[in-house]
């Protein structure tokens, strides 16, 4: 299986929305309406912008971060275009959509990469597009809307979330340590060096995960 991420100059209003700030929209279209999770400091008025053009019926409010369920469809606005092609090459769309800095980018499965070339080749014939990556895969990350913390966290043993958190609780990870892996170890009960085998690894992991998302 193989995997190509399109950046799409676009129009639409979701794109609108962000092109004048760092604000990230993801959407999952429920064909009558649309479920975005929005990010960033301007959000609220990329909100407002969502209201204006397709309207808003929820909102929540998460910290940082706000999930929207929309009035209307994106579909209805003529953004759709995309499918067609999917269709016409035997391609298939990964959720979700995302919309940043004026652009809609879209990550597209093949089983054949000749496919994804004849995708951009017919979808640059009719809009600007850039390739940010194409890659053959192993796996398929699955994702939420609601954005689960658990959706991505690697699965850590016992003993190495036991030393995470303690070396995060006091303090391991600020400038300057206030802690040290001798003083991790007492805690936990074990050994030094195991205490920073443990440790390692459940970094090595936890970098692993959030690497994906930088």
């Amino acid at each position: 299986m193989y995997k190509a991420v399109f950046r799409i100059k676009s129009d639409s209003p979701y794109a609108g929305a962000t092109s004048q700030n760092d604000t990230r929209i993801e959407l999952w279209c429920n064909d009558h309406c649309d479920l975005l999770h929005i990010t960033g400091e301007q959000r609220a008025d990329v909100v407002e912008h969502v209201r204006s053009k397709v309207g808003v019926r929820e909102r929540i409010e998460n910290g940082g971060e706000q999930t929207v369920i929309t009035e209307d469809c994106l579909k209805e606005y003529g953004d759709d275009y995309i499918e067609a092609h999917l269709a016409a090459n035997d391609c298939l769309l990964l959720p979700p959509l995302r919309y940043e800095h004026g652009a809609k980018v879209v990550r597209v499965l093949a089983l054949d990469p000749t496919n994804l070339s004849t995708l951009y080749s017919g979808i640059s014939a009719e809009h600007e597009v850039t390739v940010e990556s194409k890659q053959e895969l192993t796996t398929v990350r699955s994702e939420t809307p609601v954005l689960s913390v658990g959706t991505f966290l690697p699965t850590l043993s016992d003993r190495q979330r036991d030393v995470f958190l303690t070396a995060f609780e006091r303090g391991y990870y600020e400038i300057p340590r206030e802690t040290t892996t001798s003083e991790i170890a007492d805690i936990v009960g074990v050994g030094r060096r195991t205490a920073e085998h443990h440790l390692r690894r459940a970094e090595e992991k936890l970098a692993n995960a959030f690497a994906e998302y930088l």
